[in-house]
Formats: C-alpha cells, structure tokens, sequence
C-alpha cells in the first residue's frame, strides 16, 4: 500500500516562496498600474514608503505580500478605489496555508512545487509529450514501470511517495468542476513498450476510458505528420481565466524550464493549436490508441 510521505519541520515553509495564481495576478496589476503611471519601482517606492527591492518583488510575485504594502502602493498610483479594494482583498487571500503538498514541499524540487501549486489552480491545461504517457493520466503500475528503468530506480521508501504525489495530483481530474484538460501524444508514446505488454495494454485501455470525459480530450500526433519545431520538446501549459497569467513549463535533457513571459506564452499557444490541428481527431486518435492496445498484447513472448 502507497502511503504518504513523512511531514518534516523543515518543509512546511518551503511553499511560502512559491507564486500561486493569486500572486502572480496581483503581480501583474500592479505592474501595469505603475507604469501607467510612468513611475519606475525606486519612485513607486518612495511614494509609498516602500524600498524599490518590496516594490520588485511584488511584481515578480516573489514571496509573502502585506496587504498593507498593497494599499500604499494602490494609494501612489492613485489607483481607483474599486482597484485598490480588489488588489487589497488579493493580497489577503494570495498566501497558500491549505495546499495539500505543503506538507511535502521540502522534498520537491523547486520547478515541481510551482508545478503543482499552478496545477492546483489551474482550470484549463493544454500539454504536449513525446516521452511518455502524462502523468496525470498514468496507471499507478505504469509510474511505478518508469522507476523501475535503469537510472531512474528510487528505493521503497522514495517510490511510495512518489507513486502517492503522482495520484494526489491527478485528483484534480475527478473534482466537481476539473480542468479542462487537452493533451496531443506522440505516436511513440503509445507505441514505445513500459512494463511489459500487459502494463501497456492497461495504461492505453485507461486512456480510452479517461478520454470519454468531457472535460479530457486526447488526440495523438502520428508518425505520418512528420517532423515539425513544436513537436520537438514535451511542455505542458497551465491556465485559467486570464491568459495572460498562463505557465509554460518545457521539459529538457537537464530539467524543466518555467516560462511566463508574453512572448513565450504566445508561442506555445500557437505550437499547442498547431499540434492539435496536426494531431489525429479525438475518435481517430482512440482508434489508434486501441489499436496500438492490441498490438502490444500480440508481442508477448
């Protein structure tokens, strides 16, 4: 049985530096609000009685925010009161204490606790993969057939919390109101043999079971589409109802890369649309996913 892992002293804090949607929401507006008004961070600053460094890394959503440092910022840029009000009752509610990997964060590393504190908030999640099957639609013996590969082994200890952060995560799919989640696969993905044929047969059979949902859409992009750029790294882009504050997070050879700024996110929205539009339907990609089910079971020695 899968239990949770152990809840140190040392990592209940490590949450509390990571930006939530909150935070980063505040961050944005009032950047936008000082330069409005044409001030730099070392003026806003001043007028609100502030050092420029509060006023940065309130921007950049770095940290805890004082409600109070808010209001003296609204109040320098003359900020409506409607404005000001709402950006105070944001950074009220813009620290996380009930977050469920809270407890857990100290043993994450630093791009997997943003990860999954914008998962949490996320209401639509839009992910392309060319190495495996997503996490948040694995089988549990699917996950635990990864960590089983050479170089990628973790003791007992460390495969039970592993195995217990991956289905806590994917919970999200079965709240009341879930993401609206869009995945495109590469063809290898379903083709490419993890844990035998019968672990395989299993994770593709819950992919067709997952992808009924009205809220999942799988599509997979064949071999037969060629070799296109956005196809060349797995990402995975997390949003809700601003799209300016969407997350990209691209994973490489040497790790992840967590990408915010306008520009990146106006990339991956196209590359996501270009693959979708490259990708097999929804009912084509399920014909191929069964098929490839099928397949797999036949090469059993």
């Amino acid at each position: 049985m899968t239990r949770p892992p152990k809840e140190t002293p040392q990592s209940r804090p490590a949450e509390e530096d990571e930006p939530t949607a909150r935070r980063r929401q505040l961050g944005f507006r009032l950047l936008a609000l000082r330069e409005q008004r044409g001030m730099t961070a070392e003026r806003a600053g001043e007028l609100a009685g502030l050092s420029k460094a509060t006023v940065s890394r309130y921007e950049r959503a770095k940290g805890n925010v004082r409600w109070g440092h808010v209001e003296m910022l609204c109040r320098a840029y003359e900020a409506p009161a409607e404005e000001r009000e709402a950006l105070v009752d944001l950074a009220k509610n813009s620290k996380v204490k009930d977050g469920w990997w809270v407890p857990y964060a100290g043993k994450l590393a630093q791009p997997m606790r943003l990860l999954i504190a914008v998962e949490d908030e996320a209401t639509r999640i839009s992910q392309h993969t060319v190495g495996v099957i997503p996490g948040l639609l694995q089988t549990m013996e699917y996950a635990r057939a990864i960590k089983a590969t050479p170089g990628h082994e973790l003791s007992d200890e460390a495969l039970d919390e592993y195995l217990f952060m991956r289905r806590r995560r994917q919970q999200i799919l079965d709240r009341a109101s879930p993401p609206r989640y869009q995945v495109v696969l590469d063809e290898a993905v379903i083709r490419r043999s993890v844990g035998g044929p019968d672990v395989m047969s299993a994770q593709l059979s819950y992919l067709l079971e997952r992808g009924h949902e009205p809220n999942i859409t799988i599509q997979v992009l064949p071999f037969s589409a060629g070799i296109c750029t956005a196809a060349v790294n797995s990402f995975i882009v997390y949003g809700g109802s601003d799209p300016s504050l969407d997350v990209t997070f691209v994973e490489n050879q040497v790790g992840t890369l967590v990408l915010e700024e306008d520009q990146a996110r106006k990339e991956f929205a196209s590359a996501i649309a270009f693959l979708r539009h490259e990708a097999l339907d929804p009912v084509s990609s399920a014909a191929m996913i069964a098929e490839a089910s099928k397949s797999h079971l036949r090469h059993r020695n």
